[in-house]
């Protein structure tokens, strides 16, 4: 079964103040190349998407082992890079849409949701205490819909459309709903 690794890195990071995925974790390591590191070790491809302006995430990301692809209207949002990650992967019985500015998900709970989608489950996602997550799991049927998405929204119509066949994939993993928009939001969680 032929499922792609999509991670979306073409935002805009306005409210970080900086680039944030290219600031450092504490380790010395990107934002974005932490999570590409995540997708990585557990599916095979992964496309990156980026903006045009953001050559060196473009590097960083192709020597962790990402095919990047540049998507020319990444400033109008989430969707349009969804969008531009699908139409780059082509084919596929599956997506998992991952988003770079989530280095904290756990590679057990990306294991956990595409393998929901790796045995016929036609959404997935990660939930930790009733609260979904990423990365999301799209089955390859939605291909058509994935690539006329546009705007900020990225997959939520699809998801909110075909509520009933989205699996709820359980998880001990808060990095599952961690990103990271503000500088704050890189503080060590609450223990919860």
């Amino acid at each position: 079964m032929k499922i792609v690794g999509l991670l979306l890195a073409a935002g805009s990071a306005t409210r970080f103040g900086s680039d944030k995925l290219l600031h450092l974790l504490p380790h010395g390591v990107p934002v974005a190349v932490q999570a590409a590191r995540h997708l990585g070790k557990e599916i095979a491809p992964v496309i990156a998407v980026v903006s045009p302006r953001a050559s060196e995430l473009a590097a960083l990301l192709q020597a962790e082992g990402c095919q990047v692809s540049v998507c020319p209207n990444a400033e109008e949002g989430m969707g349009a890079s969804l969008a531009c990650a699908v139409r780059a992967a082509g084919a596929a019985d599956g997506y998992l849409v991952a988003l770079a500015d989530m280095p904290f998900v756990r590679p057990s709970s990306i294991v956990a949701v595409r393998d929901a989608l790796a045995t016929g489950a036609a959404l997935a996602a990660p939930y930790w205490h009733a609260r979904r997550g990423h990365p999301v799991g799209i089955s390859g049927r939605f291909r058509a819909e994935l690539e006329a998405l546009g705007g900020d929204e990225g997959a939520r119509k699809i998801l909110a459309a075909h509520e009933g066949d989205l699996v709820k994939v359980p998880v001990g993993d808060p990095g599952v709903i961690r990103d990271i928009d503000r500088p704050a939001d890189l503080a060590p969680p609450l223990v919860v």
